[in-house]
């Protein structure tokens, strides 16, 4: 009895544990599945997790390419969801850092993908909790900040796809620390900075695609990656020199760079490379005719570049190529039969060379054969005749107004006269007669305009003076290579010094036109500016952001500041000040010159700082710019800001520049640049959320540096007029005069609370709140 008894009790304990090991799994899996409905809540219920409700069974649901549910054990292990394709940003009452916690109760993901959902945010550390993930991927969200260091713990980490994000600032270094990943895929973000040295270490790794940001410099020594395939580097500013990198590679895509050396010879050894892309560079030297008859290659672009040598029309070429760019290179000789011959789906351009093609676009054979031109060197020309050159200046601006100066611009043509003397004693005779030949009366009527200003001494603007390229010669050494410092789309770039120390950056700005006496013809224009040595106003916006985002022509002006100044953040109360500046700079362009100039295409990287921190507006449309740039040739205009009304015309294009004062405003209120109209729309939209916010959802708003530095009334105030700045009806647009008065009353109640505030004075402001801002 007493032996039955105990196997009853046994066998009862046995019961109890695998009953409670059931209840146990149940809960285990009830406990996920509430977790999974709290993501869908949080997400804002989109479409694609429409089906799910209390009573679906998540690990037997079928996978789509959308929603992908993958359990192992009662546990998931997997979670694939994938929005629709721009989906708005979810509301302002969304948290990551709650997202994430949320997640992270799903303890035993491996694979985590949640793409175009409306993510927004900075990406929350605690997802480093997520310990076992080999795979994550976030794209085509709206995250920002920076990459948190807490998935460096993540050591399984094999996949981080990061793509179509807002994310800034540097790489980290210890993303080379990963030990096994494979896959880094961060493009079309904001990063910036050099890439990090540690990549060199990732010998795991296959796919590296970096491009859309803003990367600059040298591209770390990628030869020991021997396992990588794919390389995507397109639109940065990296270079100049070609990367290093093993011979297994796939893909290479390198264009929209700034690399300027030759094509390494081991390139046409690299016998697995099936696309490579090289356009829109300055690649100097031979042109390997290898990589045609690579035994892998499909994808051929060469375009825009400076590359040489003579093709033959017996070359090999692999049958498989379907696509050939060779355009606006410096090739001559024979278009290579095989080109020609084979897949009639394939597309093969060759315009703008100096090849024997008569059905295309090509340049005469001199053209090509000028080795100088091709590595973007003017030479010093000599002339077989005794000749002499003066340099005539038709017109020059310059000058601080309200702390804003506009840059010294002086047009120099380059003339040749049988005689100096005769032609130093009669300059203006040469100009009015000979000049009228090959420029407009309004251009002329444009620089008389804008002269006799400067020569009045409106607005405390200095007289304008001459210039001769004998000037120019000493002052940078005869144009030596030495005081080269970059190509962008303005033209050539040098730095030089005058006699009477002065330092200034010359801009050659065409080649194309010889000028001599007897035909009037002009040979090449220079402008003259400013030395301005403290970098862009956007690199001072956030110690975060410093990097060579200059476009055009003051790009390589932007990399010589760099080298000796100590950076730092600007206060807010600087901000304010630059922000004065500038729309006292739109001002004076608007109603200063007669007649106006509007529709200048504003941008912050053409705002400089000099060595006062005051504000310099760098380019601006000049009439005589603009209606004469096809005059010097290679010219390219800029390239048009994100106005949503930027062909409006007539009364409202004032407003123009109002716009784009508000993207400048903008980016001096979040500390970090500005790079797509969705980008712009969803900051715009914030702002006008936080302004009828409390004070903390305005503050989360502002760059970090600043954020606890500014007065709320001051933040309000150039919130409001950042938001009113970017209507999209240019009618409602402030004038650049209101803009000035709340700016300047935001830098006035800014000032009195920190001096309150430096005196143990109360700090709370004495007037009565948004009772000061005046739009008419």
């Amino acid at each position: 009895m007493a032996r039955a008894s105990r196997f009853s009790q046994c066998a009862l304990l046995v019961l109890a544990y695998i009953l409670l090991q059931v209840n146990h799994s149940e809960q285990l899996q009830s406990s996920q599945a509430q977790t999974l409905l709290r993501i869908q809540g949080l997400l804002n219920n989109p479409t694609v997790l429409s089906s799910w409700n209390i009573t679906t069974e998540f690990c037997n649901t079928e996978p789509t390419s959308s929603l992908t549910v993958v359990c192992y054990e009662e546990s998931i292990t997997q979670l694939h969801i994938v929005g629709n394709k721009r989906a708005p940003t979810l509301p302002l009452s969304f948290s990551m850092d709650s997202f994430v916690t949320t997640l992270v109760k799903l303890p035993d993901l491996k694979v985590l993908r949640l793409v175009s959902l409306g993510l927004w945010g900075p990406l929350s550390g605690k997802i480093s909790r997520l310990s076992s993930l080999e795979i994550l991927n976030m794209s085509s969200n709206f995250l920002n900040g920076s990459v948190p260091q807490e998935l460096s713990i993540l050591t399984s980490l094999q996949t981080l796809i990061l793509d179509e994000n807002m994310l800034a600032g540097r790489v980290p270094d210890w993303l080379g620390s990963l030990p096994i990943l494979a896959v880094l895929s961060l493009r079309n973000n904001m990063f910036n900075g050099t890439l990090p040295d540690s990549f060199s270490y990732l010998e795991n790794l296959r796919v590296l695609a970096l491009s859309n940001n803003h990367f600059y410099g040298e591209v770390p020594d990628f030869s020991g990656l021997t396992y990588l395939q794919v390389l995507d580097l397109e639109n940065n500013a990296l270079g100049p020199q070609f990367p290093k990198v093993g011979k297994k590679l796939v893909t290479m895509i390198l264009s929209k760079n700034k690399f300027r050396s030759a094509i390494p010879a081991e390139v046409s050894s690299y016998y697995q490379l099936q696309r490579l892309d090289l356009s829109s560079n300055r690649f100097v030297g031979p042109f390997p005719q290898a990589l045609l008859s690579l035994p892998s290659i499909t994808y051929l672009n060469i375009a825009d570049n400076k590359l040489t040598g003579k093709l033959f029309d017996d070359l090999s070429c692999n049958p498989e190529l379907g696509f050939v760019d060779l355009s606006s290179n410096l090739l001559t000789g024979q278009l290579p039969d095989c080109l020609l011959a084979g897949s009639k789906n394939r597309v093969v351009l060759y315009a703008r060379n100096c090849l024997a093609a008569g059905n295309e676009n090509q340049h005469p054979l001199s053209f090509c054969q000028n080795e100088a031109l091709a590595v973007g060197i003017l030479p010093l020309q000599k002339k077989q005749k005794q000749v002499s050159k003066a340099v005539l200046a038709l017109s020059i601006i310059g000058g601080i107004i309200g702390g804003i100066s506009l840059f010294v611009i002086a047009f120099l043509l380059v003339r040749r006269t049988k005689s100096k003397q005769t032609m130093k004693k009669t300059p203006t005779r040469v100009i009015q007669e000979n000049a009228s030949t090959g420029y407009t009366s309004k251009f002329l009527s444009d620089a008389r305009y804008i002269s006799q200003t400067m020569k009045l001494g409106a607005l405390g603007l200095p007289a304008y003076r001459t210039f001769s390229l004998e000037e120019l010669e000493e002052a940078t050494n005869n144009f030596d290579t030495s005081a080269f410092m970059g190509e962008g789309s303005k033209g050539q770039m040098y730095r030089g010094r005058l006699k009477n120390g002065t330092f200034i950056a010359i801009s050659a700005l065409g080649h194309c036109f010889e000028c001599y006496f007897d035909d009037s013809s002009v040979s090449r224009i220079f402008l003259i500016f400013e030395y301005v040595p403290n970098g862009t106003l956007r690199s001072w916006i956030s110690v975060n952001q410093i990097m060579p985002l200059c476009s055009g022509w003051f790009q390589s002006l932007r990399y010589f500041y760099a080298e000796g100044h100590a950076w730092q953040s600007l206060t807010w109360t600087q901000r304010i000040s630059a922000a004065i500046g500038v729309a006292r700079g739109i001002q004076f362009l608007h109603t200063g010159i007669v007649p106006g100039v509007f529709s200048n295409n504003l941008k912050i990287t053409d705002i400089l700082l000099d060595q006062n921190l005051v504000a310099k507006i760098s380019s601006y449309n000049l009439p005589l710019l603009a209606e004469n740039a096809e005059k010097v040739g290679h010219v390219t205009p800029y390239s048009g800001s994100i106005n949503p009304t930027n062909s409006a015309r007539g009364k409202l294009e004032d407003k123009i520049d109002i716009y784009d004062f508000g993207l400048i405003l903008l980016e001096i209120i979040v500390g970090r640049p500005l790079k797509s109209r969705k980008e712009v729309d969803l900051l715009k939209n914030q702002l006008q959320a936080v302004i009828t916010a409390d004070e903390s959802a305005r503050r989360s708003m502002v760059d970090p540096a600043v954020n606890k530095a500014c007065l709320d009334e001051s933040l309000k105030t150039m919130m409001e007029v950042c938001v009113r700045c970017l209507l999209k009806n240019p009618a409602e647009r402030p004038s650049v005069e209101d803009v000035l008065w709340n700016l300047q009353f935001a830098a006035q109640v800014q000032d009195a609370w920190h001096s309150q505030s430096s005196e143990g004075s109360p700090i709370s402001p004495p007037w009565p709140s948004h009772q000061h801002l005046s739009f008419h």
